[in-house]
């Protein structure tokens, strides 16, 4: 089970948090920027070379304190083809670097669609008698407000390819209530989101207690991630929200069960941009990230104890 795997590393690292690669051509550093658009001018290709370069070095410097990396498709995808290169060459490294990969892309869709998504992130595409992988995450973040035949085909690679999923509950965004906390009958509407995924992956229990079908959940909103943690009890959550978007280690501390397990919270400039703090100008870029991601699971690790 793949979020058992995660556990594992987490574990292992005794560190519930994600570092997030959500990289623009400004937060590399000035020298790996140079390089790179010395290189190939002023163009996509050298952005996603000096990202790449960014990224890489950031993996080195992380690998054997977090137990995982989130790269957000967006950041690539604003670089064209060249970033989907890039992304599809970050998340080969991360494997290789023992990493687990949380791609996080928030596909969404239905029937044909959704399976096209799945298999891109998650499966392999048959060419011939072949089957190749494409981008080969371990998890994808996914938006199941389409309802179950959007959630389904996700599940369903994932149970062929021993992977996993979160899928969007109760998000970090001011605006969140606007439609995330409306009245449905006996439930708001994010309650009804996280039964339904609980009740799709409620055949897929691991050995640690949780399925392959998780969710997102708001550090931002501590009492709604409170309650959900009771109310879910068999579904990894995915945090976003510590740090900059005000969320606490103290908040956060409601995602985890009593064993300190079942949650992984996501931080991106924190760790990414930390050399931007340092005076050094970037030169230091993978002793301050590692600094900024120790600093983080030893906050944490003040609120949660993983056994």
């Amino acid at each position: 089970m793949s979020f058992d795997h995660l556990q594992t590393l987490i574990k292992a690292r005794k560190n519930p948090t994600v570092a997030g690669l959500d990289p623009k051509p400004e937060y590399v550093p000035p020298h790996l920027l140079k390089a790179s658009l010395d290189k190939y001018g002023e163009t996509l290709e050298g952005a996603a070379d000096a990202i790449y370069q960014f990224n890489v070095g950031l993996m080195d410097a992380l690998w054997d304190v977090v137990p995982a990396v989130k790269p957000q498709s967006a950041f690539y995808e604003r670089l064209g083809w060249q970033g989907m290169l890039v992304l599809e060459k970050t998340i080969r490294y991360a494997r290789e670097k023992g990493l687990f990969v949380i791609a996080d892309a928030k596909r969404g869709d239905i029937g044909s669609t959704a399976q096209a998504y799945s298999d891109a992130w998650l499966g392999k595409t048959r060419v011939g008698n072949t089957e190749l992988s494409a981008f080969n995450a371990d998890c994808l973040t996914i938006n199941g407000y389409l309802g179950s035949d959007g959630i389904l085909p996700f599940l369903e690679t994932c149970r062929r390819e021993d992977k996993c999923f979160f899928t969007l509950v109760k998000t970090s965004n001011p605006s969140s209530g606007e439609l995330q906390d409306m009245v449905a009958g006996d439930r708001v509407v994010y309650q009804v989101m996280g039964d339904l995924t609980a009740r799709l992956g409620q055949e897929d229990i691991g050995k640690f207690g949780y399925s392959r079908a998780g969710a997102v959940v708001g550090a931002t909103y501590p009492s709604d991630l409170r309650s959900l943690r009771k109310r879910l009890e068999h579904t990894f959550f995915l945090v976003p929200g510590y740090g900059a978007q005000g969320g606490t280690a103290e908040d956060v501390r409601f995602a985890f069960d009593k064993y300190g397990r079942g949650a992984i919270v996501n931080a991106s400039r924190s760790i990414m941009c930390a050399w931007q703090k340092s005076g050094h100008d970037g030169q230091d870029y993978q002793d301050a990230a590692r600094a900024a991601a120790e600093a983080m699971r030893d906050d944490i690790k003040q609120f949660v104890t993983i056994l």
